[in-house]
């Protein structure tokens, strides 16, 4: 019996392009990365990619979007199962970045897409729109988590705000000097302010 081999589907041709970017991005550079050698990494032709992505830009901008979708869907899941604040962090430090998330696995490529957009004046409000998105979430997640431990803050989006800015800041830390700032800097940071914040 013979096997019907069927053709990916358009969000498995864009997944299979997000994959070979960012293997393609982390060992030659974002610069230095060729549509030609992006769309042959994902085993498709130029004209594959074309018909997903009007450049490499475009494509940046998509796997933005898609980290930051997967990336509020997963702290959604967690809050679920992990009330409390203490709870949620180590349930968060625990979990294994999502396998399907070629973003979530590797953090400074992340933020390395993050910079490479935002030279782009045009662009900035793409990711202001995914940043007000990301703090939204944070805020939720704070405010939930707070009042399930019986205690509160103040104010949930300014919190929110201080937490992002505290990891995006630990993973250019971390890109800069990977020596002398650990992979779980940030966590340390939040435990560190959970023993200063009264109970």
């Amino acid at each position: 019996m013979s096997r019907v081999r069927t053709r990916p589907t358009r969000d498995d041709t864009k997944e299979r392009l997000f994959e070979a970017a960012a293997r393609v991005f982390e060992e030659r550079g974002i610069g230095a990365a060729s549509i030609e050698t992006i769309a042959a990494a994902a085993g498709f032709t130029r004209g594959a990619f074309y018909s997903n992505f009007a450049s490499k830009d475009d494509l940046i901008a998509a796997m933005l979007e898609d980290h930051v979708e997967r990336s509020i869907a997963h702290h959604r899941e967690l809050l679920e199962h992990h009330r409390t604040p203490d709870d949620y962090v180590a349930a968060l430090r625990a979990t294994e970045r999502n396998r399907h998330d070629p973003l979530g696995r590797a953090p400074l490529l992340h933020m390395e897409l993050v910079l490479y957009v935002a030279r782009a004046e045009k662009r900035r409000p793409e990711l202001a729109k995914r940043l007000r998105a990301r703090r939204k979430l944070i805020a939720e997640i704070v405010t939930s988590t707070t009042r399930a431990a019986g205690t509160g803050v103040r104010d949930p989006a300014w919190a929110s705000a201080m937490l992002l800015a505290l990891e995006d800041g630990f993973r250019l830390h971390r890109l800069i000097d990977p020596d002398s700032t650990p992979a779980d800097s940030f966590f340390r940071a939040v435990n560190e302010l959970r023993k200063l914040t009264p109970d």
